[in-house]
């Protein structure tokens, strides 16, 4: 069997016990279950501030103080120690920032092929890319949500020929459809349509432009209510002030502030429309819940979002910032006569984001890193093509250094 270790370097800044991380950070259980149900053996190496292993679900959990938080990196030799005592056939970093660890990484376990994930990461300043042009030079693939991701680390020279670039989900959800009338009595959510944010209330999110297109849109979706869930919320004062100087969104957005997690399902399921306003995200976690209860996206074009929803086929897609974009997209989806189905939406969910489809993304990744290793041309093997290499990578050119391993 396939032995994958997936290793995160972010430290919780609120040096919780491992048990709470397990509760408070689904996408790491739930990315390492999606593999273990395709068939690989998962181990999790997750830094901390506590010492701790634990097993859930057939996945051992490591927890170690080591990774960008701690003083020093693997100050005592135990990560390396560990490591070599698990012995794995592929190494799964979360995340593009670690250029030092990722350095060690291969320095520590050479041969082992390394798959880093994007995060909604970004390309370093000028002066630190000869580090991570180091790191990923030592690779042998990455992973964003939608190839188009690559691209500004592809224009940054920061990938060489011989990195293979995947097209994996960042995680997928255990949420589920269920009955919309009950879950608007459960909810009290309400409107016609019940537009739906999950998100926090800042720039990237860009929440003043969702109430500008909302405000417009309220003059031919009257009976139209906006419900927003969100956790840190910096532009808050701003939110108010703009649905307080507006008769049409004074009564019609609703605030509702941190909700649980079951809750955020159950809102899903009430509502009609999903909406939000983000510029870029490594992923998309509220809009692979919202997909996962069927409920129809109403996002910005970008390509996490494009692809997530299979270039805007359920739901619709407006072009960040553009107030008058969404409204226009807000009618449209309103106006059509009937929304995509949640059974159509919850379909595609099961077929390219569910634990299945995102755990045999993975076993197929980590397959076709460890085929390269034993030198087969992944790009010739029966992978499905969103496993394939992007087109127009960079090759190295004769006599330039910056695009060699190192």
């Amino acid at each position: 069997m396939l032995h994958v270790v997936q290793i995160s370097f972010f430290a919780d800044p609120g040096g919780r016990r491992p048990e709470e991380l397990l509760q408070a950070w689904p996408t790491l259980v739930d990315v390492a279950e999606a593999a273990q149900r395709a068939g690989v053996r998962v181990c999790v190496v997750q830094a901390s501030s506590h010492r701790q292993e634990l097993m859930r679900q057939g996945v051992t959990y490591h927890f170690l103080p080591f990774g960008a938080g701690a003083a020093t990196v693997d100050a005592d030799g135990s990560v390396r120690e560990l490591l070599e005592d698990l012995d794995p056939d592929v190494l799964h970093v979360q995340g593009l920032g670690f250029a030092p660890q990722v350095l060690a990484l291969a320095a520590h376990l050479p041969g082992i092929p390394i798959l880093l994930q994007d995060h909604a990461d970004r390309p370093p300043r000028w002066w630190r890319r000869r580090l991570w042009r180091r790191a990923f030079s030592l690779a042998s693939g990455l992973a964003f949500c939608s190839r188009d991701q690559a691209r500004p680390f592809i224009k940054a020279d920061l990938l060489n020929a011989r990195t293979q670039v995947y097209e994996i989900p960042e995680c997928p959800s255990r949420f589920t459809p269920g009955d919309q009338t009950e879950a608007r009595r459960l909810t009290g959510l309400s409107g016609d349509p019940g537009l739906l944010w999950v998100g926090h209330l800042d720039a990237n999110k860009d929440p003043l432009a969702v109430l500008d297109g909302v405000s417009e849109a309220v003059q031919w979706l009257p009976a139209l209510q906006l419900w927003c869930c969100f956790g840190t919320a910096p532009l808050l004062p701003a939110v108010q002030r703009r649905i307080e100087s507006d008769p049409r969104l004074r009564g019609r957005v609703h605030l509702l502030g941190r909700v649980a997690h079951q809750r955020i399902e159950q809102l899903m399921r009430a509502a009609d429309i999903f909406v939000l306003g983000s510029h870029r995200e490594g992923s998309g976690y509220s809009l692979i819940e919202a997909l996962a209860c069927g409920l129809a996206p109403v996002v910005t074009d970008i390509p996490s979002f494009r692809t997530l929803t299979a270039g805007g086929s359920f739901g619709a897609l407006w072009p960040c910032g553009d107030a008058r974009g969404l409204t226009a997209a807000l009618i449209s989806v309103a106006a059509m006569p009937r929304l995509p189905t949640r059974a159509a939406i919850r379909t595609h969910f099961d077929q390219e984001l569910s634990f299945d489809a995102v755990g045999r993304k993975l076993a197929s990744t980590y397959e076709a890193l460890m085929a390269a290793k034993a030198g087969q041309d992944p790009a010739t093997m029966a992978f499905p093509a969103s496993h394939r290499r992007v087109p127009g990578l960079p090759r190295r050119r004769p006599g330039d250094p910056r695009r060699s391993s190192h």
